[in-house]
């Protein structure tokens, strides 16, 4: 009885049996990220098109629609996620993209001070270039991996 008691432990501390639990665990974590920004979605959804029936307001409307875009790019982040089990590079700058963006729209461009509007400038053109070298950047990637496998075979 001892021997099978203490065979029934050792199995739990395997390590691809404790790597799988965790990967459930974290997809239980992130199904219900997804479940939690849908209803945030929704509501936001039906707050949008309860604010058409008040005198309408741009800056609102705008902003309304402009969150729930983010949050359908985070939505889709997240469905990528779950299905490649890798995070999506270029999603998460776009995503950060239309944050940045939003912000300035929302606030006015002739609001917001010179020396933010130049870090979000910059902050913009290295996403940007993030973004523009991120298909070079992953054929590097494969072509090194590539050499790798064959150098090892």
């Amino acid at each position: 009885m001892p021997k099978r008691v203490i065979a029934e432990v050792k199995s739990w501390f395997k390590r691809g049996r404790i790597v799988g639990n965790l990967e459930i665990f974290q997809d239980f974590i992130v199904i219900s990220l997804c479940l939690g920004l849908f209803g945030v979605m929704l509501i936001r959804l039906g707050d949008m098109f309860y604010s058409f029936l008040h005198p309408l307001d741009l800056r609102e409307v705008t902003s309304d629609i402009l969150f729930i875009l983010i949050l359908v790019e985070l939505f889709r982040l997240l469905i990528d996620y779950l299905q490649e089990q890798r995070i999506s590079v270029g999603a998460a700058v776009e995503i950060t993209i239309v944050s940045a963006l939003r912000e300035v729209i929302l606030r006015g461009v002739l609001e917001i001070p010179r020396e933010q509007i130049l870090a979000i400038s910059v902050f913009l053109a290295v996403l940007a270039t993030i973004l523009g070298t991120l298909p070079c950047i992953s054929l590097f990637f494969e072509n090194l991996k590539a050499s790798t496998s064959e150098t090892t075979d």
